[in-house]
């Protein structure tokens, strides 16, 4: 239906951005009958084929739960899907590990390994034909308010829709959270990521590997089949010259970093490279208004838990909302949010605090911090409960 400038569209609930945590926030009131609309500035297309990015996704057990109760999981060919048995962090060139097995959790396996684009693609497939569930591609939010009784989002062709919930996961750069006055701790670590996938000789055994070299960090993490994800995180000013590389240059320099574990390695898609900045908003949260995803908080790759978070997060707003209309109260009400915003920061912080001194500690190339790095391998591997708890935070499991 085409509407005019001065017409409004009412709605329970508008959300902002058709990525992957918005379509997950979706699917989780897809079967609650409330009236939700998707705003999104790319093509239909796009959604329904999403671009490969170079990026592979870790989940945690808990995501991978949630994604076959939603639905997602089904539309995720097999073949495609990763298994972690166990990780490995090395620092320089020291040979000693500290190390994190499967077999030590009582679980087959750490977590899964997944392309995002696959994720993307999911997300749609399960969202699509919802009933309750408009999407409108192709276009901008000009504007975002909201009052006692409503939320205003203004759309680039003069459509104002109305909602009694307002939903920002439109990128850790978020337009909608810098409209509404949240402000956002920015962390711009100076460095880029350059992802792509790898064949090898060998076999990786299900082992991902984080190796923090002084100059650079090298993650190889284990996909389907004699595949590997690269991740090389660097200084900003190298990155052009690693991009400018020939592929057989970049696979010779990527076997040689990792001391040729995996043998002889071979480039298998291109490279991407992004710009490394964690985000956390200061509130999650504000009248009529919720931030989800990586609005909400944007981490740096390093613990995996960018999609982890998001979906976490779109799970406890999802319920909030979900037991509201059960009480027939209002759902855009100020008491469910602030306990989504009590819930999700309180997981939220000690995690991106602590990777964000993990970063530190290990991409300082100073003697004293090679020796704190170094010693903290070590106690990391002999400190039990310590190791259960950094276990327990990577995998989400109760161990």
């Amino acid at each position: 239906m085409t509407q005019g400038p001065e017409q409004s569209d009412h709605h329970d609930i508008v959300i902002i951005g058709a990525g992957p945590a918005g379509l997950a926030f979706a699917r989780m009131l897809a079967d609650t009958g409330l009236d939700m609309v998707l705003i999104e500035r790319q093509s239909r297309a796009a959604l329904e084929n999403p671009a490969n990015d170079g990026r592979d996704i870790a989940l945690t057990h808990t995501s991978e739960a949630l994604m076959k109760e939603l639905g997602l999981w089904a539309h995720i060919p097999e073949a495609e899907v990763g298994t972690i048995r166990d990780a490995k962090v090395i620092d320089g060139t020291d040979p000693y590990a500290l190390h994190f097995a499967a077999e030590e959790t009582g679980q087959p396996y750490l977590g899964r390994i997944v392309p995002n684009y696959l994720i993307r693609k999911a997300a749609w497939e399960a969202v699509k034909d919802a009933p309750n569930v408009t999407i409108l591609t192709e276009r901008a939010v000009t504007g975002v308010e909201t009052d006692a009784r409503a939320g205003h989002v203004t759309l680039d062709d003069g459509r104002v829709l109305t909602a009694s919930l307002v939903i920002a996961a439109d990128s850790r750069m978020s337009e909608s959270r810098r409209r509404m006055g949240i402000a956002a701790e920015m962390k711009d670590f100076g460095r880029v990521v350059i992802v792509t996938e790898m064949t090898h000789e060998r076999p990786h055994d299900d082992i991902a590997t984080e190796c923090f070299h002084y100059d650079r960090t090298l993650a190889i993490l284990p996909l389907a089949g004699n595949k590997s994800s690269v991740v090389v995180t660097l200084p900003g000013d190298r990155a052009e010259a690693v991009l400018a590389t020939s592929p057989e240059d970049f696979a010779a320099d990527i076997a040689e970093r990792f001391e040729h574990r995996l043998g002889a390695m071979q480039p298998c898609a291109e490279r991407h490279a992004y710009p490394l900045v964690g985000v956390l908003a200061t509130r999650f949260v504000a009248n009529r208004f919720a931030l989800v995803g990586d609005a909400a908080v944007g981490m740096h790759p390093v613990t995996a838990h960018g999609w982890n978070l998001g979906l976490s997060g779109a799970a406890i707003l999802a319920g909030e909302v979900k037991s509201a209309r059960a009480r027939g109260e209002d759902i855009g009400a100020m008491g469910g949010l602030a306990n989504y915003e009590r819930l999700h920061r309180r997981k939220v912080l000690p995690l991106y605090h602590g990777t964000n001194a993990l970063v530190r500690l290990f991409t300082d190339a100073s003697g004293p911090a090679k020796l704190l790095r170094s010693a903290a391998l070590r106690l990391g591997n002999v400190l039990t409960p310590v190791k259960r708890q950094i276990e327990k935070q990577l995998t989400e499991m109760q161990i």
